[in-house]
């Protein structure tokens, strides 16, 4: 039984594929977040960990993305209540912004479900078009307290470092022809930045209760220091739920979950971020001892010449002080009525509130180029939904062969969002509060604007759907939402969704059962399903006004309008999806597939247009875009091997999807988020890479500039010519037979994996008392734009070993900083197979102490990387939760090698 078609529904009836996972599923090896868990576990679902940090963000799509300006993560519903999953970036650390469902213990997770498409989650509405993740706590159940204590300890180390420089010797200008070298020492920054990194995971449960009263409770403490030095997350926090039965008729459930976590950061990597750790190595010389003065303690810069600030990734680990607190509370109350056959009742109030609090200080007198003055920053942020859900269900067989069940449902919803935020710089001796310095004023969309923000937004919605089951084999269903959201004006505040699907279980015909069929494929059913629906998360509550600020003109107090244009006719993101599908097993249930076709448009996306500057306003919000999404999805079980003795299973998966992206005004848009590199260009993916790229002679070799009689030439250089529209382009030659005209540019790389897959082994032994489990991820057929290898590898920083080849000149001496700018360079194949997973689990049944059973473990997570790619990890991503930029690898912490220890115990 399946919950994601508003009440509990037989998978047997459904016209899509809503896929399930066990809690014991998620919890084979140690995740620090639920999100984490479910990689590999899906298909047709990408999971990316954008940060190694240990509360390092997470990106989830599900058949592809499904805005460019907004989010492409799921709505995510815990219990009943719609959490935030927001990834609000309180301090500047790069790309390594958090997302909140780090607040959540996966040992509390009963089991998940994952609702893919608009075909399946059309009655979820304007917050449906990334799909949905239900999340399903453990509960009370009757009996005796159960007492369950589980510890686990964690080791994580970086799987693998960069090669660095290592050449013994330096030249002592730039000058080309000037090929003069003075012996150096060299080092290897990575030795003082990274460490071996250790956790602790601790949870505790008890459960019980009678017929009519059960309840559950469980606390929980996890920390986790990271692999860069001095940075760790630790959580803490408890659950209770209590059900009570009045009667056979009636039913309360009353759940809540507090959770108090606190990060130390470290600032690495990422877009706009040049004082971290990672980055001070990126951008040093690494002949610099970054090793403080053993007299005044200060550290030195990582440049050459003593005028130039380059952060010291020593100091930055030592010195720098971001902190990040959390305090966070999710309640429901559930009331389920059946006052006669046939018929139930149920409402859910669901309450989410959580608290940020972020705090950040360099001190006066370091080695950052942008705050030597000192830097202090104080960011909260409180952020509160509330869901309101009413749900009437009834079901009625009028026949043998006709059976009925009627749904009507109601919501309303309402978020509020409240920030505050200081920055100063210019900080007084001692001080580490913003008070102690010089404010730093804070402007959006071209106003000054106060540090305080307060957004709400308020949400309706109703849908009605009818379920037809014909002979148990046949199931028809139709469905419609309407949908209002205070987000969108008068003319397109109402919004329709429709959805009809249909199963045929092909199985359960006559002729299928009682022939070979049915002893050769017991279980075969044919689906189909068609939806609408939207997204509500590409633009705030208040774009579709023109917004004022306030101006001064002398003594005189004014507004002024924003650079940002207002439309009130501007409407949500729509997706329309078709999906086919075939479910069977075999060989009495000992082999089983899935197999689904989608085909998802995205109609009305909201994009910034640019607009002339005579108008008085620089951009807004419209309507303008298209997106596809088609691709296939394959989910295979398999039991090779079953008995007492042994039993095998193997479960694989495979997605394979194509995104394409339509009608953008002028073919071209250039988000600033990857440096103006990655673009939405008209017929292509979302987030090509696009730029320069090196000019070649006809027979496909590099196309040197002119040799000089000083020696210097011999370059590699950027194609020139005539820029065409959708980032193509006509290169043009000179007399002399070089590149001339304006730079060209054209689509470099496509971030978006070709295919996901995932390979899961399980052995049980000894009556499944000994488990052995291992899952092998691939994402293969992508790019990653390395910004590292670009940066570490010229002439100005040269810490990494790539330069090495210019030092013993087997290139021109002035190579690297004229590849610098052909971005086509560094853009590298990031197709990678990974050791996901790995566990050994052996259960007990010792009488001792009152132990019903305990089981010993030993897990490993992301323990082999087999790629091409040379960065650190092509996972990873410097723009974090960016859903228009992925695949941009700019020095961002690697995800670890973790190892963990541990035991489960019940009483």
């Amino acid at each position: 039984m399946v919950t994601g078609t508003s009440v509990a529904t037989s998978k047997k009836q459904l016209g899509n594929t809503i896929a399930t996972v066990s809690g014991d599923e998620l919890r084979t090896t140690v995740p620090t977040q639920i999100d984490q868990a479910l990689d590999g576990k899906f298909a047709g679902v990408q999971i990316t960990q954008n940060s190694g940090n240990p509360a390092g963000g997470m990106s989830v799509r599900l058949r592809g993305p499904s805005t460019v300006a907004g989010s492409s993560d799921p709505l995510y519903i815990i219990d009943g209540v719609i959490v935030n999953n927001d990834s609000p970036q309180l301090l500047d650390l790069g790309g390594s912004a958090q997302n909140r469902l780090v607040d959540i213990s996966p040992n509390d997770v009963e089991r998940v479900e994952v609702i893919k498409g608009a075909a399946a989650a059309a009655i979820y509405g304007s917050r449906a078009s990334n799909g949905v993740v239900q999340i399903f706590t453990k509960r009370g159940k009757e009996g005796a307290p159960q007492v369950t204590f589980s510890s686990q300890l964690l080791v994580s180390q970086i799987r693998k470092k960069l090669d660095y420089n290592q050449y013994p010797s330096r030249f002592t200008n730039f000058v080309a022809t000037d090929l003069t070298q003075v012996p150096v020492q060299r080092y290897d920054y990575q030795d003082g930045i990274f460490r071996t990194a250790v956790g602790t995971d601790d949870y505790v449960s008890v459960t019980g209760g009678s017929a009519t009263t059960k309840y559950f409770a469980s606390a929980n403490y996890f920390r986790n220091q990271g692999i860069i030095k001095a940075s760790d997350f630790a959580r803490g926090g408890g659950r209770v739920r209590v059900q009570q039965s009045f009667g056979s008729k009636a039913s309360l459930s009353v759940g809540a979950n507090y959770t108090l976590s606190e990060s130390h950061d470290i600032p690495n990597g990422g877009i706009n971020e040049a004082y971290g750790a990672l980055t001070g190595f990126i951008f040093a010389n690494n002949f610099i001892n970054p090793a403080a003065d053993p007299t005044t303690g200060r550290y030195p810069s990582t440049s050459p010449q003593a005028f130039v600030l380059r952060t010291n990734p020593l100091e930055a680990i030592n010195r720098f002080n971001f902190v990040q607190r959390t305090s966070r509370f999710i309640g429901d109350a559930q009331l389920s009525l059946t006052p006669f056959e046939g018929f139930s009742f149920d409402y859910v109030l669901g309450y989410d509130a959580s608290t940020q609090i972020g705090t950040g200080f360099i001190p006066v007198g370091n080695t950052t180029p942008s705050y030597s003055t000192g830097y202090a920053r104080r960011a909260d942020r409180t952020a509160i939904l509330v869901n309101n859900d009413a749900t009437f269900n009834y079901r009625r067989n009028f026949t043998e062969w006709l059976a009925s069940t009627t749904t009507v449902g109601g919501t309303l919803q309402y978020d509020q969002a409240l920030s505050t935020n200081l920055t100063a710089i210019q900080l007084s001796p001692i001080v580490q509060t913003t008070a102690g310095g010089t404010l730093v004023p804070t402007t959006v969309n071209g106003l000054p604007v106060p540090n305080d923000s307060r957004q709400e937004r308020t949400f309706v919605g109703a849908f009605v759907q009818q379920t037809l089951g014909l002979g148990n084999r046949l199931f028809l269903t139709g469905a419609l939402r309407v949908d209002a959201a205070s987000v969108y004006g008068a003319n397109n505040r109402t919004q329709y969704y429709p959805k009809a699907s249909v199963a045929y279980v092909l199985s359960e015909e006559k002729f299928w059962k009682d022939g070979k069929l049915g002893t050769l494929i017991p279980q075969f059913k044919l689906r189909g399903s068609f939806g609408k629906a939207g997204n509500l998360t590409a633009i705030g509550p208040y774009d579709r006004f023109t917004n004022y600020g306030p101006v001064t003109a002398g003594s005189l107090q004014g507004l002024a309008p924003a650079t940002l244009l207002g439309n009130e006719n501007i409407k949500p993101e729509r997706q329309t999806e078709f999906e086919t599908g075939v479910d069977a097993s075999f060989f009495n249930d000992r082999l089983g597939f899935e197999v689904s076709y989608y085909n998802k448009r995205v109609q009305d996306l909201l994009l910034s247009r640019d607009l002339a500057l005579s108008s008085g306003y620089s951009n807004r919000f419209e309507n303008i875009g298209n997106m596809t999404n088609r691709g296939i999805e394959v989910l295979v079980r398999a039991t090779p091997v079953q008995s007492k003795a042994v039993r095998w299973s193997i479960t694989g998966t495979f997605t394979h999807n194509e995104n394409h992206i339509t009608d953008i005004p002028g073919g071209l848009l250039t988000f600033p988020n990857g440096f103006g590199l990655v673009a939405a260009v008209e017929g292509q993916p979302l987030g090509t890479f696009y730029g320069t790229y090196s000019a070649r002679n006809p027979d496909g070799s590099l196309l040197l500039t002119p040799k000089l009689s000083d020696g210097s030439g011999g370059l590699p250089q950027r194609e020139r010519g005539v820029q065409g529209p959708n980032g193509t382009g006509t290169p043009q030659r000179d007399a002399t037979g070089q590149p001339t005209g304006a730079f060209l540019s054209k689509v470099l790389g496509n971030p978006n994996p070709r295919y996901i897959a995932s390979l899961i082994n399980e052995v049980g032994l000894l009556n499944n008392r000994l488990l052995l489990r291992v899952q092998f991820d691939a994402q293969q057929g992508f790019d990653v734009f390395n910004f590292t290898s670009r940066v570490g590898n010229r002439d100005l920083y040269g810490g990494l070993s790539g330069y090495e080849g210019e030092l013993r000149g087997e290139v021109p001496k002035g190579t690297s900083a004229a590849i610098y700018n052909t971005f086509d360079r560094w853009v590298e194949d990031g197709s990678f197979v990974k050791l996901r997973e790995a566990s050994v689990s052996y259960l007990l049944k010792p009488k001792a102490l009152g132990l019903r059973d305990l089981r010993l473990s030993v897990s490993g997570r992301n323990l082999v990387a087999f790629t091409k790619y040379s960065g650190y990890d092509p996972e990873v991503n410097a723009a974090g939760q960016s859903n228009a930029v992925r695949g941009f690898d700019f020095v961002e912490v690697p995800i670890p090698r973790t190892v963990s220890v541990g035991f489960n115990a019940s009483f």
